[in-house]
């Protein structure tokens, strides 16, 4: 509720503008300037061509006191100091900072060049020479150097020959390298990267990833094939076991046999398939594209032309499959497909190229400057050991000369060393490496947020966001405490409310209070009856179910207010309606019904709670504002009111 709340008021005192050059004060509250500005644009968004409730001025003049006040009051109690407010508004404050902290136009074309490359399929091999996590400086190097020989040689070999004899992929060994089909998403960004740059027929050049050093040779180009769904057969095979291969093969020639002579494709793969998981949906396995299946596999699926076509049986690493196209569609339009590609953008490399550019547009506006000198200090500190080494730690704890200043700050080797003793982890293993890695991502922290905190300062929108976040929240909080809370937990209240405007709630049809008591046999009928006599209506529920109730429900209850029609039971015996028509059930066939017929009027507030609690709240709603009209100095303009433009 409270999040529907804040969205609303958001709605309605949205994009509240401040001061501005000849922008005169409307009002004070409470000594507080209102710029004019400020309920103009309130006045004009509220009273739009679309707006269904649109108001006068003087009307709007009094809702925006109204709101103000309450704001006021709100701050005036300190709830803008509780720690509550304070976190909450934090939270949203991180959620509207994100679109400030990034560079918008980047991220739209890795979305866009990501969209273009799922438009087009690139078939490659590659070869890989590993490079470990925890490589030092000569393993980077050998690797480097390793991958440099085996360029030479594939200016004169052939690429699949090589890629067995020096590719550390375990799989080169038996297809030279070849991967097949990809497209976007399907490996890391940098191999992707330049997978897509290299021209048909031509190697890349040594490309790193998290993996190692790659060589990649693309084969050719097509038009994405899009995506499939298949049913499938399957029979496992076991390397090296002859007799269970031989087995598979002859079950899946047979099963193929069956689906040409016409057998149900979905129930012999429910029978027979070893894919568990499919087998019990008929054989059927997600919608997939190019890249996802073994290249067998996917070559043979992507083969079938028509709706419902089979193929025959095919052999893939894991086993026989015999194929059946379920469906297939091409790859759908940009805007229907941008959230999944944000969502798969969120969790590669690219994530953070929008941030990164961002940071690199703000290096340059606020000056950045380092000095690398006092960075190779660091650098030479660290060489043969680790950020963590305790030595390295009180090492640079002496260090205390200027290492970076931007938009006037500085930052010296003392804010660089305190920031490494509680980030000592990195991936690389050169010295220099490792600090220009630990201070980018140091610089980039500093920068954010100072960014963050002059965010007010450079965007009015993001300024008239938080405004409007931070009085929406205060309203709710204050309006749920004054109102909404207390007229919800005020008995004495809302009974002494109702008395006085009982007419109010007199009912145009008659109403029965009471109970439908249903008895599973004749002697707990009696019982129930018995005990219905004996005690008040309030404790009915409690003694019926405590007493007769154990282990099996002897007596069933069903209690409200209800009108003709609501119940058979009670058309029947409460209100008496001589045609009504009620056949018990056959396991509760003793019913009685026990209440009574308050004609057109409520008994008390509880009867209808929900309407007198409505009414209560507006009522407080009413003497809050009065009082707070009271207390609060309440000055408006007249003439700059007169002059307030309606659009």
């Amino acid at each position: 509720m409270k999040s529907q709340f804040i969205s609303f008021t958001l709605l309605v005192f949205s994009g509240i503008l401040f001061a501005q050059t000849n922008d005169p004060i409307l009002m004070t509250i409470n000594g507080k300037p209102v710029l004019k500005s400020e309920f103009e644009y309130i006045y004009n968004k509220n009273n739009s061509n679309n707006s269904l409730d649109k108001k006068t001025l003087e009307e709007y003049v009094d809702l925006f006191v109204n709101f103000k006040l309450k704001v006021e009051e709100a701050k005036a109690q300190g709830i803008d100091t509780t720690q509550s407010f304070i976190n909450e508004l934090a939270g949203y404050r991180a959620q509207l900072t994100k679109p400030y902290l990034t560079d918008s136009k980047v991220e739209e074309q890795i979305l866009q060049e990501a969209y273009d490359r799922m438009k087009e399929d690139v078939e490659v091999s590659h070869i890989l020479i590993r490079i470990p996590q925890t490589a030092s400086p000569s393993d980077t190097l050998a690797a480097w150097n390793k991958i440099k020989s085996i360029a030479k040689r594939l200016a004169k070999e052939d690429f699949s020959k090589v890629a067995k004899e020096t590719s550390e992929d375990q799989s080169a060994e038996e297809n030279g390298g070849y991967i097949g089909w990809i497209s976007a998403f399907r490996t890391v960004y940098p191999f992707e990267t330049v997978a897509y740059k290299t021209a048909v027929g031509s190697i890349s050049e040594p490309v790193r990833t998290a993996f190692g050093y790659h060589i990649i040779k693309v084969h050719g180009r097509r038009n994405t094939l899009g995506e499939i769904l298949v049913a499938h057969i399957m029979r496992f095979t076991t390397q090296g076991d002859d007799l269970k291969n031989k087995k598979a093969k002859e079950l899946i020639d047979s099963l193929y046999q069956r689906v040409l002579a016409g057998d149900d494709f979905g129930k012999l793969a429910t029978a027979f398939s070893e894919d568990r998981g499919s087998a019990t949906r008929n054989g059927e396995l997600p919608w997939f594209g190019t890249g996802r299946m073994v290249p067998e596999f996917e070559n043979a699926a992507f083969a079938l032309k028509n709706i419902g076509d089979v193929s025959a049986p095919v052999q893939s690493a894991y086993g026989w499959h015999i194929i059946k196209l379920l469906d297939k569609k091409g790859i759908s339009p940009y805007e229907s497909m941008k959230a999944d590609i944000e969502r798969k953008v969120k969790r590669d490399e690219r994530a953070n190229l929008g941030q990164q550019a961002f940071v690199a547009k703000l290096r340059a506006d606020y000056n950045y400057r380092v000095n690398t000198e006092n960075v190779n200090e660091f650098a030479k500190l660290l060489d043969q050991k680790t950020l963590a080494d305790s030595i390295f730690q009180i090492e640079i704890a002496k260090l205390d000369k200027p290492l970076f200043a931007f938009a006037g700050k500085e930052y010296s080797q003392a804010d660089f060393a305190s920031y490494l003793k509680n980030n000592n982890y990195s991936e690389k293993s050169i010295a220099s490496e490792i600090i220009n890695e630990k201070l980018n991502a140091f610089v980039e922290k500093e920068i954010l947020a100072y960014e963050d905190s002059q965010l007010e300062k450079k965007y009015d929108d993001f300024r008239f966001l938080m405004q409007e976040y931070h009085d929406g929240i205060l309203l709710f909080e204050v309006s749920n405490k004054e109102v909404w809370e207390k007229a919800s937990r005020d008995t004495e209240g809302l009974a002494k409310y109702f008395n006085a405007h009982k007419a109010d709630y007199n009912w145009e049809k008659p109403h029965y209070k009471g109970r439908v008591i249903s008895c599973k046999d004749k002697a707990t009928f009696k019982a129930a009856k018995a005990i219905v006599k004996k005690i008040q209506p309030d404790s009915i529920d409690k003694y019926l179910r405590t007493r007769l109730n154990d282990s099996i429900q002897y007596v069933k209850i069903e209690k409200g207010i209800f009108v003709p029609g609501d119940n058979k039971a009670i058309d029947k015996y409460g209100f008496k309606i001589k045609k009504a028509e009620f056949i018990p059930s056959e396991e509760y066939p003793y019913v009685f019904v026990v209440g009574k017929n308050l004609k057109n009027s409520p008994e008390d507030y509880t009867d209808v709670r929900g309407l007198v609690t409505a009414d209560y709240q507006e009522f407080l709603e009413k003497e809050w504002i009065a009082a707070l009209r009271a207390k609060y100095a309440v000055v408006v303009d007249e003439k700059v009111l007169k002059t307030v433009r309606k659009n």
